[in-house]
Protein backbone atom coordinates (compact mmCIF):
# COMPACT_ATOMS: atom_id res chain seq x y z
CA UNK A 1 0.00 0.00 0.00
CA UNK A 2 1.51 3.48 -0.59
CA UNK A 3 0.99 6.61 1.07
CA UNK A 4 3.14 9.66 2.36
CA UNK A 5 4.82 10.12 5.68
CA UNK A 6 2.89 12.86 7.49
CA UNK A 7 4.71 12.87 10.91
CA UNK A 8 7.81 10.86 12.72
CA UNK A 9 7.99 11.23 16.29
CA UNK A 10 10.63 8.72 18.73
CA UNK A 11 11.51 6.26 15.66
CA UNK A 12 7.56 5.91 14.39
CA UNK A 13 6.31 7.15 11.23
CA UNK A 14 2.35 8.08 10.36
CA UNK A 15 1.93 7.15 6.69
CA UNK A 16 -1.12 8.71 5.07
CA UNK A 17 -3.26 6.09 2.97
CA UNK A 18 -6.58 6.09 1.22
CA UNK A 19 -7.58 3.82 3.92
CA UNK A 20 -6.29 6.26 7.13
CA UNK A 21 -3.10 6.92 8.60
CA UNK A 22 -0.87 3.94 9.54
CA UNK A 23 1.66 3.78 12.73
CA UNK A 24 4.92 2.58 11.28
CA UNK A 25 8.05 1.32 12.00
CA UNK A 26 11.15 1.34 9.08
CA UNK A 27 12.73 -2.03 8.26
CA UNK A 28 16.02 -1.89 9.45
CA UNK A 29 17.54 -2.35 6.14
CA UNK A 30 17.25 1.66 5.72
CA UNK A 31 19.34 2.22 8.73
CA UNK A 32 21.94 -0.04 7.79
CA UNK A 33 21.98 1.80 4.12
CA UNK A 34 22.11 5.34 6.30
CA UNK A 35 18.84 5.96 4.50
CA UNK A 36 16.44 8.00 7.01
CA UNK A 37 12.74 8.60 6.23
CA UNK A 38 11.43 11.75 5.89
CA UNK A 39 8.46 13.69 6.50
CA UNK A 40 6.84 14.60 3.22
CA UNK A 41 8.45 11.02 1.62
CA UNK A 42 6.60 8.70 -0.45
CA UNK A 43 6.34 5.08 0.43
CA UNK A 44 4.87 1.83 0.31
CA UNK A 45 3.86 -0.13 3.66
CA UNK A 46 3.25 -3.42 4.52
CA UNK A 47 0.41 -3.91 6.67
CA UNK A 48 1.10 -6.50 10.20
CA UNK A 49 -2.13 -5.66 12.03
CA UNK A 50 -4.99 -3.38 12.38
CA UNK A 51 -3.26 0.26 12.53
CA UNK A 52 -0.02 -1.37 12.72
CA UNK A 53 2.36 -1.46 9.71
CA UNK A 54 5.89 -1.28 8.35
CA UNK A 55 7.70 0.78 5.48
CA UNK A 56 9.20 -1.29 3.06
CA UNK A 57 9.75 1.06 0.31
CA UNK A 58 10.81 4.53 0.04
CA UNK A 59 9.79 6.05 -3.64
CA UNK A 60 12.41 8.90 -5.34
CA UNK A 61 12.35 11.69 -3.78
CA UNK A 62 11.93 14.87 -5.54
CA UNK A 63 14.18 16.47 -3.24
CA UNK A 64 15.13 16.53 0.27
CA UNK A 65 16.25 19.08 3.07
CA UNK A 66 18.52 17.86 6.27
CA UNK A 67 17.58 20.59 8.30
CA UNK A 68 14.66 20.38 8.75
CA UNK A 69 14.27 16.91 7.79
CA UNK A 70 11.19 16.76 5.15
CA UNK A 71 11.04 15.76 1.46
CA UNK A 72 9.36 16.45 -1.74
CA UNK A 73 8.56 19.83 -1.08
CA UNK A 74 6.94 21.42 -4.01
CA UNK A 75 6.68 25.08 -2.73
CA UNK A 76 8.61 27.27 -0.45
CA UNK A 77 6.84 30.36 1.21
CA UNK A 78 9.35 32.29 2.62
CA UNK A 79 7.83 34.35 5.49
CA UNK A 80 9.43 37.55 7.21
CA UNK A 81 7.84 40.02 9.27
CA UNK A 82 7.62 44.01 8.11
CA UNK A 83 8.26 44.95 12.32
CA UNK A 84 8.46 42.50 15.20
CA UNK A 85 11.49 41.15 13.99
CA UNK A 86 12.65 43.79 11.65
CA UNK A 87 13.49 42.04 8.28
CA UNK A 88 16.62 41.13 7.10
CA UNK A 89 17.17 41.42 3.54
CA UNK A 90 20.66 39.03 3.43
CA UNK A 91 18.58 36.64 5.42
CA UNK A 92 15.82 36.57 3.39
CA UNK A 93 17.83 36.07 0.28
CA UNK A 94 19.64 33.18 1.92
CA UNK A 95 16.38 31.42 2.07
CA UNK A 96 15.80 31.91 -1.47
CA UNK A 97 19.47 30.75 -1.99
CA UNK A 98 18.16 27.41 -0.60
CA UNK A 99 14.82 27.35 -2.41
CA UNK A 100 16.48 27.51 -5.50
CA UNK A 101 19.20 24.83 -4.98
CA UNK A 102 16.74 22.38 -4.26
CA UNK A 103 14.26 23.31 -7.18
CA UNK A 104 11.11 24.34 -5.16
CA UNK A 105 9.09 26.89 -6.47
CA UNK A 106 9.55 30.06 -3.90
CA UNK A 107 6.51 32.63 -2.54
CA UNK A 108 8.20 35.40 -0.73
CA UNK A 109 5.05 36.32 2.22
CA UNK A 110 5.56 39.85 4.21
CA UNK A 111 3.36 39.49 7.38
CA UNK A 112 2.88 41.39 10.25
CA UNK A 113 1.64 44.49 7.33
CA UNK A 114 -0.59 45.39 9.84
CA UNK A 115 2.58 46.95 12.10
CA UNK A 116 3.81 49.43 9.41
CA UNK A 117 2.33 52.08 7.21
CA UNK A 118 2.19 50.59 3.35
CA UNK A 119 4.71 53.19 2.43
CA UNK A 120 7.24 50.89 4.21
CA UNK A 121 6.66 47.93 2.15
CA UNK A 122 7.73 49.64 -1.32
CA UNK A 123 11.52 47.88 -0.64
CA UNK A 124 10.01 44.56 -1.44
CA UNK A 125 8.33 44.96 -4.46
CA UNK A 126 11.23 46.95 -5.79
CA UNK A 127 13.68 44.41 -4.82
CA UNK A 128 11.58 40.99 -5.56
CA UNK A 129 8.39 41.66 -7.54
CA UNK A 130 9.91 41.21 -10.99
CA UNK A 131 11.95 38.08 -9.57
CA UNK A 132 9.37 36.26 -7.59
CA UNK A 133 5.22 36.06 -6.39
CA UNK A 134 5.67 38.31 -3.57
CA UNK A 135 2.23 38.57 -1.18
CA UNK A 136 1.75 40.48 1.99
CA UNK A 137 -0.22 39.65 5.14
CA UNK A 138 -1.42 39.92 8.40
CA UNK A 139 -1.49 37.41 10.36
CA UNK A 140 -3.71 39.18 12.97
CA UNK A 141 -6.19 40.68 10.50
CA UNK A 142 -6.31 37.81 7.82
CA UNK A 143 -5.20 40.62 5.16
CA UNK A 144 -4.36 38.72 2.43
CA UNK A 145 -4.24 35.72 3.67
CA UNK A 146 -6.43 34.31 0.31
CA UNK A 147 -3.71 35.57 -1.81
CA UNK A 148 -1.38 33.46 -0.04
CA UNK A 149 -3.85 30.52 -0.62
CA UNK A 150 -4.22 30.82 -4.22
CA UNK A 151 -0.38 30.43 -4.80
CA UNK A 152 -0.24 26.86 -2.70
CA UNK A 153 -2.98 25.64 -3.61
CA UNK A 154 -2.54 21.45 -4.43
CA UNK A 155 0.84 21.93 -3.95
CA UNK A 156 2.95 20.38 -1.40
CA UNK A 157 4.38 23.52 0.69
CA UNK A 158 6.71 24.27 3.17
CA UNK A 159 6.87 27.85 5.06
CA UNK A 160 10.29 28.86 6.40
CA UNK A 161 11.78 32.05 7.72
CA UNK A 162 13.11 33.55 10.61
CA UNK A 163 11.74 32.52 14.50
CA UNK A 164 9.00 35.19 15.60
CA UNK A 165 7.66 36.41 12.16
CA UNK A 166 4.56 34.51 12.17
CA UNK A 167 4.81 30.87 10.55
CA UNK A 168 2.59 29.41 12.80
CA UNK A 169 0.43 31.39 12.92
CA UNK A 170 -0.08 31.60 9.22
CA UNK A 171 -0.50 28.18 8.98
CA UNK A 172 -3.63 27.99 11.44
CA UNK A 173 -5.36 30.88 9.03
CA UNK A 174 -5.13 29.10 6.22
CA UNK A 175 -6.22 26.02 7.31
CA UNK A 176 -8.78 28.07 9.61
CA UNK A 177 -8.66 25.97 12.78
CA UNK A 178 -5.61 26.68 15.74
CA UNK A 179 -3.12 22.91 14.38
CA UNK A 180 0.02 24.96 15.22
CA UNK A 181 1.17 25.76 18.47
CA UNK A 182 2.38 30.06 18.17
CA UNK A 183 4.58 31.79 20.20
CA UNK A 184 5.25 35.79 21.38
CA UNK A 185 8.50 37.79 20.09
CA UNK A 186 10.60 38.24 23.08
CA UNK A 187 10.15 41.51 24.46
CA UNK A 188 14.33 41.83 25.54
CA UNK A 189 15.66 40.01 22.52
CA UNK A 190 12.87 41.07 19.80
CA UNK A 191 13.74 37.77 18.32
CA UNK A 192 11.16 34.86 17.93
CA UNK A 193 10.55 32.04 20.26
CA UNK A 194 10.21 28.85 18.22
CA UNK A 195 7.02 27.16 19.00
CA UNK A 196 6.66 24.52 16.68
CA UNK A 197 8.34 21.04 18.30
CA UNK A 198 8.01 18.12 15.86
CA UNK A 199 7.91 18.41 11.85
CA UNK A 200 4.10 17.62 10.43
CA UNK A 201 2.10 17.49 7.14
CA UNK A 202 -0.96 18.33 7.11
CA UNK A 203 -3.51 18.01 4.18
CA UNK A 204 -5.04 21.70 3.31
CA UNK A 205 -8.87 22.12 3.07
CA UNK A 206 -7.81 24.62 -0.04
CA UNK A 207 -5.97 21.84 -1.78
CA UNK A 208 -2.57 20.30 -1.17
CA UNK A 209 -0.38 19.86 1.89
CA UNK A 210 1.69 21.80 4.06
CA UNK A 211 4.69 21.18 6.33
CA UNK A 212 4.76 22.57 10.20
CA UNK A 213 8.64 22.31 10.54
CA UNK A 214 10.95 23.34 13.31
CA UNK A 215 14.17 24.39 12.25
CA UNK A 216 13.80 26.28 9.34
CA UNK A 217 14.68 29.41 11.01
CA UNK A 218 18.30 29.25 10.25
CA UNK A 219 20.15 26.99 7.49
CA UNK A 220 23.53 26.66 5.69
CA UNK A 221 23.82 28.74 2.60
CA UNK A 222 27.35 27.61 1.86
CA UNK A 223 25.86 23.94 0.86
CA UNK A 224 26.03 26.62 -2.35
CA UNK A 225 29.36 25.75 -4.12
CA UNK A 226 31.35 28.92 -5.98
CA UNK A 227 30.73 28.20 -9.21
CA UNK A 228 27.07 27.75 -8.76
CA UNK A 229 26.06 30.34 -6.47
CA UNK A 230 25.24 32.79 -9.66
CA UNK A 231 23.11 30.28 -11.25
CA UNK A 232 21.32 30.64 -7.99
CA UNK A 233 20.19 34.05 -8.67
CA UNK A 234 17.26 34.23 -11.49
CA UNK A 235 17.85 38.09 -12.07
CA UNK A 236 21.97 37.13 -12.96
CA UNK A 237 20.95 34.24 -15.93
CA UNK A 238 20.23 36.57 -19.09
CA UNK A 239 23.71 37.97 -17.93
CA UNK A 240 26.23 34.78 -17.54
CA UNK A 241 26.86 34.54 -21.01
CA UNK A 242 27.95 38.20 -21.36
CA UNK A 243 30.85 37.82 -19.20
CA UNK A 244 34.27 38.04 -20.35
CA UNK A 245 35.61 34.60 -18.80
CA UNK A 246 33.71 31.85 -18.23
CA UNK A 247 34.76 31.48 -14.79
CA UNK A 248 33.76 34.86 -13.99
CA UNK A 249 32.65 35.45 -10.30
CA UNK A 250 30.76 38.04 -11.15
CA UNK A 251 32.94 40.79 -8.72
CA UNK A 252 36.26 42.25 -9.64
CA UNK A 253 36.66 40.88 -13.06
CA UNK A 254 36.82 43.01 -16.05
CA UNK A 255 34.08 43.01 -18.80
CA UNK A 256 31.67 41.36 -16.55
CA UNK A 257 27.89 41.44 -17.75
CA UNK A 258 26.89 41.03 -14.25
CA UNK A 259 28.57 43.98 -13.16
CA UNK A 260 27.34 45.76 -15.76
CA UNK A 261 23.30 44.92 -15.14
CA UNK A 262 23.93 45.98 -11.98
CA UNK A 263 25.19 49.73 -13.04
CA UNK A 264 22.40 49.84 -15.75
CA UNK A 265 19.93 49.03 -13.27
CA UNK A 266 18.75 45.20 -14.15
CA UNK A 267 19.82 43.76 -10.86
CA UNK A 268 18.80 45.77 -7.99
CA UNK A 269 22.15 46.87 -5.77
CA UNK A 270 20.77 44.91 -2.50
CA UNK A 271 20.28 41.76 -4.28
CA UNK A 272 23.62 41.89 -6.02
CA UNK A 273 25.38 42.94 -2.16
CA UNK A 274 23.89 39.77 -0.74
CA UNK A 275 25.15 37.87 -3.38
CA UNK A 276 28.95 38.90 -2.72
CA UNK A 277 28.63 38.65 0.78
CA UNK A 278 27.11 35.47 0.28
CA UNK A 279 30.67 34.82 -2.18
CA UNK A 280 32.85 35.66 0.44
CA UNK A 281 31.23 33.67 3.07
CA UNK A 282 31.40 30.50 0.24
CA UNK A 283 35.38 31.07 0.21
CA UNK A 284 36.12 31.64 4.09
CA UNK A 285 34.27 28.10 4.33
CA UNK A 286 36.65 26.75 2.11
CA UNK A 287 40.03 27.71 3.91
CA UNK A 288 38.57 24.91 6.44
Amino acid sequence: MQGTIVKGIAGFYYVDTEEGVYQCKARGIFRKDGIVPRVGDNVIIEIIDEGEAVINEILARKNEFIRPPIANVDCLVIVIAAKQPDPNIFILDKFLVMAELHHTDVVICVNKIDLVEREQLKLFKEIYQPIYPLVFVSGKTGEGIKDLENLIKNKKSALAGPSGVGKSTLLNWIEGKAIAETGEVSEKTKRGKNTTRHVELYSLKIGGMIFDTPGFTSFDVLEAEEDELSHLYPEMLPYLSKCRYDDCRHIAEPDCGVQKAVKEGKIHESRYDSYVNQMKEIREKRKY
